[in-house]
């Protein structure tokens, strides 16, 4: 007679499987990220863009992302953040197929708006979802796993360039970002609702069977937790979202949860993913062996994401940004000096260039890659987390949409040595950002660090000059 299954096993695949689709939507994000810069080779050609136009191309999508943002944060809080992932899915799935289609440059633009409704929107509701489905002891690990998704679906988008190249097969590239987006929608239907939004609604028996069913040891007590602050969250919510969030007791969280997002995309991370094929054609490398070296740093952005999972809850934070942030200027100072005194098309320009990139995705995989959405998705409160997320996140895709922009004209007017020691010159203030006024936050409950910081806030003043001292938030 067969034994019943253990509702252990069955509860750690259930677990599984949340974890995975909860950040799925990630890889929409990632795939189109990637896929873009090879396909930008083969679409400036066809329709021979200028440097503006291939900026548009790109970057079209993240204005409409930050559109998406604004949205999703609003509707989130209101109808879940299950129901909305899944409109966004679709959302995503209709602009990839109509990029693979357009007749024109213009359509095509139009059509990346589309993806970038349904990209903005995925991410900070996917942020949140995870940060309040995960336990506090690995929360930092299980929220971190969108960026591998959205690190994986650049390698996977590299993978599927490299395949397509030789045909120049730029609408299959971009049109497959469809298959992701279909394979999360279908996933979402089997997915729970927040319990923290569950609470938030009144539904206090449909948390507990979601925390329940996610394996935690102590449901009860958690949802208690949940609970009191729920309680409190109604008496302060009552105004708007946003009033609260630049109200005296939340002014240092905005200061601080706007300056990484904004200064996480000013480094120059997504000019590196955008438009690293054209970087290196132009210092050089043929376009094969550039689509080639494009998978080796999708490679290893994947590799050390993953590392970064198994170190963030317990380095930290706040460590790893500071770390992140020493590594990448180093390396973009290397790069800006050597572009500046070595003639482009020499094999030393080339192998520096690339060695490089590598290294910068390194620094930045390690720390900001992983660390920036944990920090904002755990200082924000839970009775407006999602329309705050969605306010911080706005500004993080504008900040990331002007990057994209501006970029490729920059690098046509002033050449890649003066574009990095600008990002070198950006991320030496982000160091400082990070040691003067973020918080460190692993190890607490959302709940703990929000009272916290509503106290340190009160207390402060709300003055800078009184906000975090860097030697009380650096944990040991």
């Amino acid at each position: 007679m067969n034994q019943p299954q253990s509702p252990s096993d069955a509860g750690r695949r259930f677990i599984i499987m949340v974890y995975f689709f909860g950040a799925l939507g990630e890889l929409m994000f990632g795939f189109d990220s990637g896929v873009i810069g090879v396909a930008l080779l083969f679409i400036k050609k066809e329709w021979n863009l200028s440097p503006a136009l291939q900026g548009w191309v790109v970057s079209s999508l993240l204005l409409a992302a930050a559109v998406g943002v604004g949205c999703a944060g609003m509707l989130s809080d209101r109808f879940g953040r299950r129901p909305v992932l899944k409109v966004m899915a679709a959302i995503f799935a209709l602009g990839a197929l109509g990029c693979a289609f357009s007749p024109d440059v213009s359509w095509l633009i139009f059509f990346r708006c589309v993806m970038g409704l349904g990209v903005g929107a995925s991410a900070v509701v996917v942020m949140v979802y995870l940060a309040e489905l995960a336990p506090t002891e690995h929360r930092g690990k299980i929220t971190a796993l969108g960026q591998l998704m959205v690190v994986s679906g650049i390698l996977i988008s590299y993978i599927v360039d490299y395949v397509l190249s030789p045909s120049s097969a730029w609408r299959w590239m971009i049109g497959l970002g469809f298959v992701p987006s279909a394979i999360l929608l279908l996933g979402l239907f089997f997915l729970p609702e927040s319990p923290r939004w569950l609470v938030k609604k009144g539904r206090n028996t449909e948390a507990a069977t979601v925390l329940r069913r996610m394996g935690r040891a102590q449901p009860e007590v958690e949802l208690q937790e949940i609970e009191m602050m729920e309680a409190q969250q109604v008496k302060r919510s009552l105004g708007a979202a946003l009033r609260e969030l630049t109200g005296p007791g939340l002014r240092l969280v905005l200061i601080a949860t706007l300056g990484v997002a904004i200064l996480t995309q000013f480094m120059g991370i997504n000019s590196i993913i955008y438009y690293a094929p054209t970087m290196l054609v132009a210092v050089g490398f043929g376009q094969t062996a550039s689509i080639i070296a494009n998978i080796g740093i999708g490679a290893i952005n994947v590799v050390v994401t993953v590392i970064s999972l198994s170190i963030i809850d317990r380095v930290g934070r706040k460590r790893l940004l500071l770390l992140g942030c020493v590594g990448m200027v180093v390396v973009m100072i290397i790069l800006g000096i050597t572009t500046l005194i070595f003639p482009h098309g020499s094999s030393i320009v080339a192998v520096v260039t690339l060695l490089c990139l590598l290294l910068f995705v390194v620094s930045f995989g390690m720390s900001w890659g992983v660390c920036v959405r944990i920090v904002i998705s755990e200082l924000l409160p839970l009775g407006i987390r999602g329309s705050a997320m969605g306010l911080v996140m706005v500004f993080n895709w504008l900040a990331n949409f002007l990057v994209g922009l501006i970029f490729p004209i920059l690098l046509a007017s002033a050449g890649i040595g003066i574009a990095f020691l600008t990002f070198a010159g950006i991320g030496i203030i982000a160091f400082f950002f990070v040691l003067g006024l973020v918080p460190e936050t692993k190890g607490r409950s959302l709940e703990t660090i929000e009272a916290d910081l509503r106290q340190r806030s009160q207390l402060s003043g709300v003055s800078v000059a009184h906000g975090y001292k860097p030697s009380s938030d650096i944990k040991a």
